[in-house]
């Protein structure tokens, strides 16, 4: 399966891994990890934040975090400077982003108006798992590539 991910890890010269599984109906980030046989703490999710003061012309924000972690708003916001932060609505999210939900990449979102995140979990990691663009498609690759391509920022995002 080829996707804007995986055409832009091959044209960076970017290693990776693909796993498929059947994305015809949503599947959580943890229900991803046990289809594709791996640990949660290894597989990432992406959640869609929105600022506060969002006709202020901040972007709103991609952020990655672990399967099995859950979004602390005010840590996040903090890490980010912001006072206030929301987690978009599901239809919100695919509206921005024009991907499903289950699917959504920073790595496909690299020219779009996000500011991408990438909770400091990750940096006890050398690899781990992020949609491939779309609902079905799983990509391994370095924390330090994933970090260098999508410039992520490194944040304090969960509890």
């Amino acid at each position: 399966m080829k996707t804007n991910v995986t055409r832009l890890l091959d044209s960076r010269k970017i290693q990776y891994e693909t796993n498929e599984y059947d994305g015809s109906t949503f599947h959580s980030a943890e229900e991803v990890a046990a289809l594709i046989g791996v640990s949660v703490e290894h597989v990432y999710k992406t959640i869609v934040v929105l600022r506060e003061d969002a006709k202020a012309g901040k972007k709103p924000l991609l952020v990655m975090i672990a399967a099995n972690r859950e979004i602390d708003l005010k840590k996040l916001a903090a890490s980010v400077g912001e006072k206030k932060l929301k987690v978009a609505r599901h239809d919100e999210a695919e509206a921005l982003t024009g991907l499903q939900v289950g699917g959504i990449s920073a790595l496909a979102l690299l020219s779009k108006p996000f500011e991408t995140c990438l909770d400091k979990s990750a940096l006890t990691l050398s690899h781990i798992h992020i949609s491939g663009g779309q609902r079905g498609l799983d990509v391994k690759l370095a924390v330090t590539d994933l970090i260098a391509l999508s410039k992520a920022k490194i944040v304090e995002a969960t509890g």
